[in-house]
């Protein structure tokens, strides 16, 4: 079956927001993570994210986090911006906040709070086609386990076949190859874009089961890069060397590290100042640290041996990081 072909796809990192060593934002470092992630090779980029730490920042931060990305980035490549709120009235107001100030795309999760709360199907329904009717630029539906919230492959054919704006899935549950190769089968043209998350750890498996985007971590894009752009062009056995290549990285980031990994390679390579989240949530573990960097040093991504490229770093590299 031929699939009509994507407004986006390719790689799309998650970049991380930064922090300085008393927890406030550090903007020096945050413009030059979206320099180096261009950079790197990246078709797009994904912000305020859960690899963003999304939940550790106000409602203002979070506008000033996506005021500063866009404007910075400025239409180099398109920027998703992550909007999820339990509220369909707050969820509509970000949206459109983000689609006013130059977003291509927002991804959400179905509404959820806390461990218990959840809606049924009817009601995550009508919040997405609410927020399609107030936009119009697409949605990404993220299923994933952190919304506690099962999502049938009927259901989601059925939302990207009459909701206008939903067209776009990262799939990020236990088996989620199959279930990828299950809705695109089911939804066919209206699965604009079947997406691989999970930091590329399931990325092959997506890939023979159709998925056109991968939305990773943001600290090796070049790595997923090669992979993902091997297996679009028809040489799958370079692909699958590829992968084999940077698996011990992918795993170390994805089993071991989680968030921290992006920051703890930027601040390793000089990208930014400092790599430490948000309290409460704790340093990751020296050994862990330790290994990841010793995955990356193999593979010597660009992460490790960045310098700026963009003419827009001029406002900034004349400053000095925190």
């Amino acid at each position: 079956m031929t699939r009509t072909a994507p407004r986006y796809s390719g790689v799309f990192p998650v970049v991380p927001t930064t922090f300085d060593e008393d927890g406030g934002l550090d903007l020096v470092s945050q413009r030059r993570a979206l320099d180096f992630s261009i950079d790197a090779g990246s078709d797009g980029l994904c912000i305020l994210a859960n690899f963003s730490e999304q939940f550790a920042l106000s409602d203002a931060e979070r506008q000033e986090i996506m005021e500063v990305c866009l404007d910075h980035v400025a239409g180099r490549v398109p920027v998703i911006v992550a909007a999820s709120h339990y509220s369909t009235r707050v969820t509509i107001e970000r949206c459109r906040a983000a689609e006013a100030r130059g977003a291509a795309m927002v991804m959400l999760m179905p509404p959820h709070y806390g461990g218990t709360v959840r809606v049924p199907e009817p009601a995550i329904r009508d919040y997405f086609a609410a927020v399609s009717d107030a936009i119009g630029i697409p949605i990404m539906v993220q299923d994933a386990p952190m919304s506690g919230t099962p999502l049938s492959v009927p259901f989601l054919a059925s939302m990207a076949r009459e909701i206008e704006q939903v067209s776009y899935f990262k799939i990020e549950v236990p088996q989620g190859s199959a279930k990828l190769e299950a809705l695109i089968a089911l939804g066919a043209d209206a699965i604009e874009g079947p997406w691989s998350g999970e930091e590329g750890i399931t990325l092959l498996a997506d890939l023979d089961a159709g998925a056109t985007g991968s939305m990773c971590g943001g600290g090796y894009p070049d790595g997923i890069g090669a992979i993902l752009r091997a297996y679009r062009s028809g040489d799958r056995a370079v692909a699958v060397a590829a992968y084999q290549q940077w698996l011990p990285l992918i795993l170390t980031e994805n089993r071991q590290c989680g968030p921290a990994a992006a920051k703890v390679l930027m601040r390793h390579g000089g990208v930014i100042a400092c790599d430490a989240s948000r309290a409460p949530t704790p340093a990751l573990p020296v050994a862990a640290r330790t290994r990841l960097i010793e995955a990356a040093e193999a593979l010597d991504p660009t992460v490790l041996r960045w310098t700026p490229q963009s003419t827009t770093q001029q406002d900034i590299m004349t400053g000095e990081m925190r």
